[in-house]
């Protein structure tokens, strides 16, 4: 009999009432993935729910260095400075220099507007 893969609990049960624990939306992940290339044609129903996943990750390590430097700042709003401090401090992040660097505007010509977030103890 086949074991349940280390993913099992990423495939099936619910969050909340919702069908699975992925948050962010499949559809949009699967989209993303079609236009990475010509050449990608067919992509498995598991696919975008691993990079679902993954981005989650992606998003909660990011936020969590990003807090580090507004706590260094004596402030507890997340702002554009802090995320481009925990960017430039990280090399796992180097990739997302060019896009943060632009310090006068936008790269994608939207303002931000902050985050507020709340400590848990």
């Amino acid at each position: 009999m086949r074991q349940a893969g280390a993913y099992s609990g990423l495939l099936f049960g619910g969050v909340a009432g919702r069908t699975g624990p992925h948050s962010l939306p499949l559809a949009r992940i699967k989209k993303i993935m079609k236009k990475s290339g010509d050449d990608v044609k067919m992509i498995s129903g598991e696919a975008p729910i691993i990079f679902s996943k993954a981005c989650e990750l992606f998003i909660e390590e990011l936020t969590r260095r990003s807090w580090k430097m507004a706590i260094q700042g004596k402030r507890r709003t997340l702002h554009k400075e802090d995320l481009t401090s925990a960017v430039i401090a990280t090399d796992l992040f180097d990739f997302l220099i060019t896009l943060v660097s632009n310090s006068d505007s936008h790269p994608l010509g939207v303002t931000t507007p902050t985050m507020e977030v709340e400590t848990i103890y």
